[in-house]
């Protein structure tokens, strides 16, 4: 099955690369803004297995409004701009989880995470 979807991927990936709208798409800062944006969900997502100490409450605040302002600007803008949007929504969700991993560090406490380390031994 995996094969058959690889071969018909290929197959329209030939035939639409020969287009002049795949090339202009390709071409545009409509792909290539969103791929050069992928670089803060990715850093967030390998920042989740550091210490919470690391995590700046003010960037994850500006972070979060930031990526909910382009989620917005994605949805609207003409023709809509999914790519874009896939990466601001994974870099909300991942800001997100880093918000409240802060925010357990330092109202919940160290003493929580350090009891669910010692039922886990």
């Amino acid at each position: 099955m995996a094969g058959l979807a690889a071969r018909f991927f290929s197959t329209a990936a030939k035939n639409n690369s020969k287009s002049k709208e795949w090339v202009n798409y390709f071409m545009s800062t409509h792909f290539w803004g969103p791929v050069a944006n992928w670089g803060i969900p990715l850093a967030a997502i390998g920042d989740m297995k550091k210490s919470p100490e690391i995590i700046s409450g003010k960037m994850t605040f500006a972070l979060c409004i930031y990526s909910l302002l382009f989620m917005r600007f994605a949805w609207k803008v003409q023709p809509r701009n999914m790519l874009l949007f896939a990466c601001h929504f994974t870099n909300e969700t991942a800001q997100i989880i880093q918000g409240m991993r802060l925010f357990k560090h330092l109202y919940v406490g160290p003493s929580a995470d350090h009891d669910a380390k010692k039922k886990s031994e």
